[in-house]
């Protein structure tokens, strides 16, 4: 039932965001500067929204702070019918990107929480699910703004306030309030500690944070970089969003590959977060040096792909696993740092490519691929010595 809704919710969210830019331009009247400025402010609310929901998970409670921040979302996203003019539209995204980064760091500690010993398998179930859902959402958008951009913005709102309400009857049916004061794999901290006393502990999510904010500056190569390229070379816009195509294909039926490699290499929630840096090196790096093949950049994304499947849901689940009741303040902090290079990532990318090219680009997302590996070990080697090595499954 939580999967299926998860998936729903995607769905609905995949409505709004594919369709930002021609919105502002077409209707809205504004420049691509323009858009790409609402973007900009969207994704730093993420960034702030991480870290306020984090900090308020055990202040307000899992009930309160994620139904009431799922409510307030629908309702903003079903303000943007009547948001025509330039400023309230602005007001309704960033309105939009907070509330939504708000429920991330909960909903992850609540599935943290509740499910202990199944944890990485659903955090995986909910990536690959919701992949599903971005891909459905995608292909109706366009659909659905060749009628009425509002009905876009009607079924957006409505997805995420019925998940609002799934969750609220759902939280009650299973009463949270038991699995809210579970008993956790570590006791370092506390969901009660000060956040200065929490930040001080740096070895439980430094690093991680550092290496998925490195990730993140790599992974807007392919909007910032591959993108214009593909364009400067003369090819359609269909050529690139083919790399999504074949990113979506691998995460489904690439499952058994890792799923394999779970079970007799990368053992450890550890192994998978470092593998993750190592398969994104690998994939930059064989973009770098083979870029001028369109089927050769194909393969680079299908390695890269590789990397997000063993973080998207290792990452989640070690923090749950090694933070005890203050996992939804780490996960918000790591969330929200990780944030910070999809912000930097398009800003710079972009300048570099205007005065220089591609292959600087690819070079610093290799870089910063490689970067994020070594941080990964680093936060390896600073694990605090009473959390377990062994994740809780090994496999899908």
């Amino acid at each position: 039932m939580f999967i299926v809704a998860s998936l729903l919710n995607a769905v609905g969210s995949a409505l709004l965001w594919p369709l930002i830019t021609i919105y502002v331009h077409n209707v809205l009247h504004r420049s691509y500067g323009e858009a790409g400025f609402v973007l900009f402010c969207q994704s730093l609310a993420s960034v702030v929204g991480q870290f306020i929901g984090g900090a308020l998970f055990h202040r307000l409670g899992a009930k309160r702070l994620i139904v009431g921040s799922l409510l307030l979302n629908g309702f903003a996203q079903l303000s943007l019918i009547v948001a025509k003019t330039w400023d309230p539209y602005i007001a309704m995204m960033v309105a939009n990107g907070l509330l939504n980064a708000l429920t991330m760091p909960a909903v992850n500690a609540f599935v943290g929480f509740r499910w202990r010993e199944q944890r990485y398998r659903l955090f995986n179930a909910i990536y690959v699910f919701n992949n599903i859902g971005v891909a459905i959402g995608t292909s109706l958008a366009g659909l659905l703004a060749a009628l009425s951009f509002n009905l876009t913005f009607f079924f957006d709102g409505m997805t995420t306030i019925g998940f609002g309400v799934f969750f609220y009857v759902y939280l009650r049916h299973i009463g949270f309030e038991e699995a809210d004061t579970l008993q956790v794999d570590v006791g370092m901290q506390t969901g009660d500690a000060g956040i200065g006393m929490l930040l001080r502990d740096y070895r439980l999510y430094l690093f991680i944070a550092l290496g998925s904010m490195m990730l993140s500056i790599a992974t807007s190569t392919w909007s910032s970089g591959v993108a214009p390229y593909l364009n400067q070379l003369g090819r359609s816009p269909a050529a690139f969003s083919f790399l999504w195509t074949a990113n979506g294909i691998v995460i489904l039926i690439g499952q058994p590959f890792i799923s394999l490699l779970n079970r007799f290499i990368t053992k450890s929630l550890y192994a998978r977060l470092i593998s993750s840096g190592i398969f994104y090196t690998l994939g930059f790096t064989f973009l770098w040096l083979f870029h001028g093949s369109y089927v050769l950049m194909i393969v680079s994304m299908v390695i890269s792909t590789f990397g997000e499947m063993h973080i998207a849901p290792t990452s989640p689940a070690l923090i749950t696993q090694t933070t005890g009741r203050s996992a939804p303040f780490y996960l918000g902090v790591v969330g929200g740092v990780g944030n910070v290079g999809r912000l930097v990532g398009p800003l710079m990318f972009g300048n570099i490519f205007d005065f220089f090219g591609v292959v600087p680009i690819l070079v610093i997302a290799s870089a910063a691929s490689l970067v994020s590996t070594v941080s990964f070990c680093v936060h390896r080697f600073l694990r605090p010595r009473s959390v377990p090595m062994r994740s809780d499954t090994s496999a899908m």
